[in-house]
Protein backbone atom coordinates (compact mmCIF):
# COMPACT_ATOMS: atom_id res chain seq x y z
CA UNK A 1 0.00 0.00 0.00
CA UNK A 2 1.07 3.56 -1.07
CA UNK A 3 2.50 5.08 2.57
CA UNK A 4 3.50 8.59 2.00
CA UNK A 5 5.11 11.24 5.04
CA UNK A 6 4.63 14.60 4.41
CA UNK A 7 6.85 17.22 6.17
CA UNK A 8 8.22 15.00 8.71
CA UNK A 9 4.27 13.64 9.01
CA UNK A 10 3.28 10.19 8.06
CA UNK A 11 -0.06 8.13 8.01
CA UNK A 12 -0.63 5.92 10.69
CA UNK A 13 -2.86 2.41 9.58
CA UNK A 14 -4.38 0.42 12.37
CA UNK A 15 -3.24 -3.42 11.62
CA UNK A 16 -6.56 -4.51 11.79
CA UNK A 17 -7.62 -2.30 8.86
CA UNK A 18 -7.76 -2.47 4.85
CA UNK A 19 -6.14 -0.68 2.61
CA UNK A 20 -6.42 -1.72 -0.72
CA UNK A 21 -2.72 -2.05 -2.41
CA UNK A 22 -3.65 0.50 -4.58
CA UNK A 23 -5.12 3.46 -2.31
CA UNK A 24 -2.93 6.01 -1.64
CA UNK A 25 -2.47 7.80 1.97
CA UNK A 26 0.04 11.02 2.44
CA UNK A 27 0.51 12.58 5.57
CA UNK A 28 -1.91 13.24 8.52
CA UNK A 29 -4.07 10.28 8.31
CA UNK A 30 -5.43 7.83 10.21
CA UNK A 31 -7.14 5.17 9.33
CA UNK A 32 -8.96 3.37 12.61
CA UNK A 33 -9.71 -0.64 13.46
CA UNK A 34 -11.63 -2.27 10.81
CA UNK A 35 -11.94 0.35 8.26
CA UNK A 36 -11.14 -0.07 4.70
CA UNK A 37 -9.69 2.16 1.70
CA UNK A 38 -10.16 0.84 -1.45
CA UNK A 39 -8.32 0.72 -5.13
CA UNK A 40 -7.38 4.02 -6.05
CA UNK A 41 -8.85 5.74 -3.27
CA UNK A 42 -6.58 8.98 -2.67
CA UNK A 43 -6.41 10.39 1.31
CA UNK A 44 -4.10 13.77 1.00
CA UNK A 45 -3.51 15.43 4.67
CA UNK A 46 -0.92 17.61 3.92
CA UNK A 47 -2.72 20.79 4.85
CA UNK A 48 -4.56 18.99 7.81
CA UNK A 49 -5.56 15.76 9.44
CA UNK A 50 -7.79 12.80 7.91
CA UNK A 51 -9.70 10.78 10.24
CA UNK A 52 -11.07 7.62 9.13
CA UNK A 53 -13.06 6.22 12.03
CA UNK A 54 -13.51 2.59 13.33
CA UNK A 55 -15.18 0.37 10.33
CA UNK A 56 -15.76 3.23 8.03
CA UNK A 57 -15.23 2.61 4.12
CA UNK A 58 -13.59 4.59 1.70
CA UNK A 59 -14.19 3.15 -1.80
CA UNK A 60 -12.77 2.87 -4.79
CA UNK A 61 -11.44 6.07 -6.35
CA UNK A 62 -12.64 8.85 -3.72
CA UNK A 63 -10.94 11.43 -2.77
CA UNK A 64 -10.30 13.05 0.44
CA UNK A 65 -8.37 16.07 0.99
CA UNK A 66 -9.07 19.06 4.01
CA UNK A 67 -8.21 22.53 4.16
CA UNK A 68 -5.52 24.45 5.88
CA UNK A 69 -5.73 23.58 9.66
CA UNK A 70 -8.07 21.62 9.02
CA UNK A 71 -9.87 18.30 10.03
CA UNK A 72 -11.74 16.06 7.62
CA UNK A 73 -13.35 13.02 9.48
CA UNK A 74 -15.15 10.14 8.64
CA UNK A 75 -17.47 8.76 11.09
CA UNK A 76 -17.60 5.33 12.76
CA UNK A 77 -19.45 2.81 10.32
CA UNK A 78 -19.60 5.87 7.88
CA UNK A 79 -19.46 4.51 4.12
CA UNK A 80 -17.67 6.89 1.22
CA UNK A 81 -19.40 5.18 -1.44
CA UNK A 82 -17.63 5.22 -5.12
CA UNK A 83 -15.86 8.08 -6.95
CA UNK A 84 -16.84 10.99 -4.63
CA UNK A 85 -15.14 14.17 -3.44
CA UNK A 86 -15.03 14.74 0.62
CA UNK A 87 -13.23 17.88 1.24
CA UNK A 88 -12.73 19.18 4.71
CA UNK A 89 -16.17 18.00 6.19
CA UNK A 90 -17.19 16.00 8.91
CA UNK A 91 -19.30 12.74 7.94
CA UNK A 92 -21.09 10.89 11.07
CA UNK A 93 -21.31 7.69 12.28
CA UNK A 94 -23.11 5.41 9.83
CA UNK A 95 -23.58 8.21 7.36
CA UNK A 96 -23.89 6.88 3.88
CA UNK A 97 -22.13 9.22 0.80
CA UNK A 98 -23.48 8.20 -2.37
CA UNK A 99 -21.28 7.19 -5.11
CA UNK A 100 -20.07 10.21 -7.28
CA UNK A 101 -21.21 12.63 -4.90
CA UNK A 102 -19.27 15.79 -3.65
CA UNK A 103 -19.42 16.99 0.16
CA UNK A 104 -17.35 20.37 0.06
CA UNK A 105 -16.03 22.63 3.15
CA UNK A 106 -17.55 22.67 6.50
CA UNK A 107 -20.26 20.39 5.54
CA UNK A 108 -21.31 18.04 8.86
CA UNK A 109 -23.58 15.04 7.99
CA UNK A 110 -25.31 14.07 10.44
CA UNK A 111 -25.45 10.42 11.74
CA UNK A 112 -27.14 7.85 9.25
CA UNK A 113 -27.30 10.38 7.13
CA UNK A 114 -27.83 9.33 3.13
CA UNK A 115 -26.56 11.43 0.44
CA UNK A 116 -27.69 10.83 -2.87
CA UNK A 117 -25.89 9.49 -5.83
CA UNK A 118 -24.26 12.44 -7.42
CA UNK A 119 -25.68 15.20 -4.58
CA UNK A 120 -23.30 18.02 -3.96
CA UNK A 121 -23.26 18.80 -0.57
CA UNK A 122 -22.43 22.82 -0.75
CA UNK A 123 -20.10 24.67 2.20
CA UNK A 124 -21.17 24.58 5.79
CA UNK A 125 -24.42 22.81 4.63
CA UNK A 126 -25.84 21.11 7.79
CA UNK A 127 -27.50 17.31 7.02
CA UNK A 128 -29.47 16.62 9.79
CA UNK A 129 -29.07 12.41 11.43
CA UNK A 130 -31.70 10.18 9.14
CA UNK A 131 -32.25 12.07 6.30
CA UNK A 132 -31.96 11.76 2.55
CA UNK A 133 -30.05 14.47 0.91
CA UNK A 134 -30.85 14.82 -2.86
CA UNK A 135 -29.86 17.18 -5.46
CA UNK A 136 -27.21 19.41 -6.74
CA UNK A 137 -26.93 21.32 -5.02
CA UNK A 138 -28.32 19.28 -2.38
CA UNK A 139 -31.21 21.33 -0.89
CA UNK A 140 -33.63 18.73 -0.43
CA UNK A 141 -33.80 16.31 2.36
CA UNK A 142 -36.84 13.46 3.20
CA UNK A 143 -36.62 11.45 6.13
CA UNK A 144 -34.30 7.67 6.37
CA UNK A 145 -36.96 4.97 5.29
CA UNK A 146 -37.31 1.87 2.96
CA UNK A 147 -34.75 0.66 0.90
CA UNK A 148 -31.88 3.35 1.43
CA UNK A 149 -32.51 2.63 5.38
CA UNK A 150 -32.03 -0.97 4.72
CA UNK A 151 -29.08 0.28 2.73
CA UNK A 152 -27.68 2.10 5.87
CA UNK A 153 -28.56 -0.69 8.02
CA UNK A 154 -26.45 -3.42 6.35
CA UNK A 155 -23.57 -1.59 3.99
CA UNK A 156 -20.99 -1.34 7.06
CA UNK A 157 -21.45 -5.07 7.85
CA UNK A 158 -20.80 -6.03 4.18
CA UNK A 159 -18.20 -4.04 3.45
CA UNK A 160 -16.33 -5.17 7.08
CA UNK A 161 -16.64 -8.69 5.38
CA UNK A 162 -15.73 -7.57 1.89
CA UNK A 163 -12.54 -6.40 3.23
CA UNK A 164 -11.51 -9.36 4.98
CA UNK A 165 -12.25 -11.50 2.05
CA UNK A 166 -9.66 -9.05 0.10
CA UNK A 167 -7.31 -8.54 2.85
CA UNK A 168 -6.56 -12.40 2.82
CA UNK A 169 -7.10 -13.19 -1.08
CA UNK A 170 -6.06 -10.84 -3.74
CA UNK A 171 -2.55 -11.20 -4.98
CA UNK A 172 -0.90 -9.75 -7.65
CA UNK A 173 -0.67 -11.35 -10.77
CA UNK A 174 2.33 -11.24 -12.71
Amino acid sequence: MPLFEFEGVSPTVHPEAFVAPTATLIGDVTVEKGASIWYGAVLRADHGRIIVREGANIQDNSVLHTAFGHTCEVGRLATVGHLCLVHDCTVGEQALIGNGATVLDGAQIGKRAFIAAGATVTPGTVVPPETIAMGSPAKKFVPLEGNAKLFVDHNPAVYRDLATRHATTIRQLP
